[in-house]
């Protein structure tokens, strides 16, 4: 298994916890290798000389159980996996990497039927505050999923809805430092914005990029993802782009944008047909990773009292929890928007086999939306195939059954009730069943 993610997410951590849990069962620790191919030595040893040494200093039995850090700065590393996987039936391997593209390029040619890549998004609010141990966080019952949440009877909806209104403070911290377990343990959250720029995002422009896509222009790189932060949620018309980059070529542009959602530091949606014609054919909306990384590049204060800085920032969360709940299933989760009559659109659309679910984002005082809104108009249209409808809101008490009549109940539950029941309904296993 190869763990892919972007820096500080808790890839190496995962991996510790797994030598720990195997020292714990009594497994001899000379039977357990943990290699970080970031480290220099490493790099110029390369794969045949590390194991060579090992296996002459430490001769073993049984199975052998092998950790490689930051596996992608290895040359040929696809390679020895494969040949250690062929030729070595007691071995189990884990490896980590913060850069995509050079992961599953190994396993798509060396990997099929050895190994597999696993994302590894930041925390969700759920795993946020279950990390923190946050008193408020309530005690849930099974099988509570957030498009269901009209079938429950009203008392039993506003008890639930209560105990989960605490957690509205927590939540503004959360899109403040994000979802990096270090930093969200931290205390000093001015020292979480300062690790979020230097080494979440600069080390991997400035370095990892660089070396795995031989990029020659880093500032030109810098300038696109600038840019992307400061139009997270926003349909991406590349012409307008490439004109307001200094004329930037287009297909360097798109290569850019592509080497930064491979580094892990985007989301791209893409625009799902609903209606099979009249759709943004083409035209990406760029999601930041986690809002926490914008918030930090663009060095943003007293966003939590920006309403148009927290339409963003929550979307962005919200587009995020959702990719991320889906990312086991063969899913495709993106957005709706219509050319014709004033371009409606739903923020999130969740595209399954014989299904949509639709989610629109109204974090504002005042979430009434009309009927003649994108979401009502496809959760009352029966050819639309819509299972389940929700809007996203700002107040606690702002929940419920929509007023409108339509033939799939649309549901309003606010932004911090949503994704801390979404983070449960993924501890409970209910993959695919929002």
């Amino acid at each position: 298994m190869i763990l892919s993610g972007a820096r500080r997410v808790g890839k190496t951590t995962i991996m510790y916890q797994l030598i720990q849990s195997l020292l714990k069962k009594g497994v001899p620790a000379r039977n357990i290798v943990y290699l970080s191919f970031d480290n220099p030595i490493l790099k110029l040893g390369g794969f045949d000389g590390v194991l060579r040494a090992y296996e002459n200093a430490y001769p073993t039995e049984g199975d052998l159980y092998f950790f490689f850090d930051e596996v992608q700065y290895a040359e040929d590393w696809e390679v020895w996996i494969k040949t250690l996987y062929d030729t070595r039936l007691n071995l189990r391997l884990a490896a980590t990497g913060s850069a995509s593209p050079a992961l599953e390029k190994g396993s798509a040619e060396s990997g099929v039927g050895r190994w597999s890549v696993l994302k590894i998004p930041t925390l969700s609010f759920f795993e946020y505050c279950d990390l923190l141990q946050i008193p408020a966080r309530p005690q849930l019952r099974a099988g509570i999923r957030p498009t269901q949440l009209y079938r429950i009877p009203q008392s039993d909806l506003t008890d639930l809805m209560t105990k989960l209104s605490p957690l509205q403070q927590h939540f503004y911290r959360y899109l403040t430092v994000g979802g990096f377990p270090e930093l969200a343990l931290s205390d000093d959250d001015a020292f979480s914005q300062r690790m979020l720029r230097e080494d979440v995002v600069d080390k991997v422009i400035k370095r990892d990029i660089l070396t795995l896509f031989n990029v020659r222009h880093p500032l030109q790189l810098e300038k696109v993802f600038l840019y992307l932060c400061m139009h997270s949620s926003n349909i991406i018309n590349m012409s307008t782009m490439a004109k307001e980059l200094d004329g930037m070529n287009r297909v360097t542009l798109s290569n850019y944008i592509r080497f930064l959602k491979e580094a892990n530091l985007l989301y791209i949606s893409d625009p799902i047909g609903i209606d099979g014609k009249g759709i943004l054919k083409g035209r990406s909306k760029i999601y930041v990773a986690d809002a926490a990384i914008r918030n930090a590049v663009l060095m943003l204060e007293d966003v939590i009292t920006d309403p148009n800085e927290m339409g963003i920032i929550v979307e962005t969360t919200v587009y995020k929890h959702i990719a991320a709940f889906y990312y086991t299933t063969n899913a495709q989760v993106g957005y709706y928007r219509k050319l014709k009559e004033n371009e409606k659109e739903v923020d999130v659309v969740v595209e399954l086999p014989a299904a949509r679910i639709l989610c629109e984002v109204k974090y504002r005082e005042n979430s009434h939306i009309p009927k003649t809104d994108a979401i009502i108009e496809l959760a009352n249209d029966e050819s639309k195939k819509t299972q389940g409808a929700l809007v996203i809101t700002k107040r606690a008490e702002d929940y419920g059954v929509t007023s409108h009549h339509t033939r799939v109940t649309v549901v309003r539950i606010p932004a911090p009730a949503f994704l801390y029941l979404l983070g449960h309904a993924e501890k409970e296993g209910y993959a695919a069943k929002m």
